[in-house]
């Protein structure tokens, strides 16, 4: 592990990755809900879903140095919710996979489930725009790879995410972030990773652990889309703000399972191609960089649920949903 890989003075293990955190609203939230962040320069990440007229997106922040503050932002997003609906009966009579907004009980979250051996084969990582493409597209058709045999098992679809290192002024979950509040953002209403080169530059540098477990919360929330949990978050939302202690607690949940099964991914590809053991220690580590949060948890909880996913192996140790209260504080 080169120190650029290397948390800062931190061993492997104890300090968790950036925070990923998510918000989820209705689909009547405002466009400019966006809540006041603290703490240094943040990386944003967004989830937007179409399930039953409600749309989820989430935006989180973190600082390139220390701990951070998440920001939330919610609005109405066009687009399916990555269901797909009865398989042709010509074919085999049998429904196509379909997200399901369940939470605790969601399929993927199930006993037995776990993700496939990923064997990532990642390009240099370096400051070219490039360079961070060709790295960060290895890693999603890593974690793809990865992701598809628990999807498959649950009956989940498997739906691609697109990704664009350009920010754009507007995109399906409404106005993007500044450039003062974000690094990278996932939108549900087109699928895609919003990971601007400057701003992840600016916050991770050549740092892949911070990369690699960056992108995989990402995709984390991208598959709460697939399978119906964001939908099933944003159901039980109650205010467009997340102002209420009900809300916050849901977006606690949703944030500490993308930890989670960023993790769990990094479980999977550990000691594998190009994610040595000691790479993806760090990586895991990386989640426990954030400061404590009423809307994404405490740095302890953070780093706990991270450790849940890398050392359960399985979907069911992200069930962030079952926990009692204490647990995702």
């Amino acid at each position: 592990m080169t120190d650029a890989d290397r948390p800062s003075g931190v061993p492997a293990m104890a300090e968790p990755p950036l925070s990923r955190q998510a918000g989820a609203y209705p689909e009547w939230a405002p466009a400019t809900g966006r809540l006041p962040s603290r703490g240094g320069r943040r990386r944003a990440f967004s989830g937007a879903v179409v399930a039953a007229a409600l749309i989820v997106v989430t935006v989180a922040a973190i600082a390139a140095a220390g701990p951070h503050r998440i920001a939330g932002h919610a609005v109405a997003a066009p687009g399916a919710d990555g269901t797909r609906q009865a398989a042709d009966p010509g074919t085999s009579g049998q429904a196509a996979p379909r997200a399901v907004p369940r939470l605790a009980d969601n399929a993927l979250l199930a006993t037995g489930i776990a993700l496939g051996p990923a064997s990532c084969s990642l390009p240099e990582l370096g400051r070219a725009p490039a360079q961070l493409e060709a790295f960060y597209r290895a890693l999603l058709d890593c974690l793809e790879q990865s992701w598809r045999p628990a999807l498959d098992k649950a009956g989940e679809p498997m739906v691609a995410v697109a990704l664009s290192l350009n920010l754009p002024t507007h995109s399906a979950c409404g106005d993007a972030p500044s450039k003062n509040e974000a690094v990278a953002y996932y939108c549900g209403g087109d699928t895609t990773i919003y990971a601007p080169t400057e701003w992840m530059l600016a916050d991770a540098n050549l740092n892949r652990a911070r990369h690699i477990a960056t992108i995989a919360h990402e995709y984390g929330h991208h598959v709460q889309r697939q399978s119906g949990i964001l939908a099933a978050a944003a159901a039980r939302m109650s205010s467009p703000n997340q102002d209420t202690a009900a809300d916050k607690e849901q977006v606690r949940r949703i944030e500490l399972q993308a930890n989670c099964f960023g993790a769990l991914f990094i479980a999977a590809a550990s000691g594998k191609g190009s994610i040595t053991a000691s790479l993806a220690n760090a990586g895991v580590a990386d989640y426990g960089r954030a400061q404590d949060s009423d809307t994404h948890g405490t740095r302890k909880h953070q780093l706990v649920w991270a450790k849940a996913g890398f050392e359960g192996r399985t979907t069911a140790a992200c069930n962030t949903w079952s926990a009692p209260v204490a647990e995702v504080g």
